[in-house]
């Protein structure tokens, strides 16, 4: 069987955190570049969750225009915090 899910913001920050961690266990980066990389990561996966909620909005309203988008982008900021990306 196959799988044709796409990949979600949280399982984006999952495998970078994973492959972060395996990266500084081996020695290939330091606790600065850990810390650099998972705020990439951070950010990465909030971009993607925003992304993610625009979507979702499309699918729901069946007629997505320039105020819709405006809205998924408001209702984002409102429930999650806003433009700290």
């Amino acid at each position: 069987m196959t799988n044709n899910k796409q990949q979600t913001a949280i399982d984006l920050f999952a495998e970078k955190t994973f492959n972060l961690i395996e990266l500084m266990k081996s020695r290939y980066v330091n606790q600065e570049e850990f810390l650099d990389g998972m705020l990439k990561a951070r950010n990465e996966a909030k971009a993607m969750h925003k992304e993610e909620i625009t979507q979702a909005w499309k699918k729901g309203d069946g007629q997505f225009d320039k105020v819709s988008n405006i809205m998924s982008l408001e209702y984002y900021e409102k429930t999650y915090g806003g433009n700290d990306e």
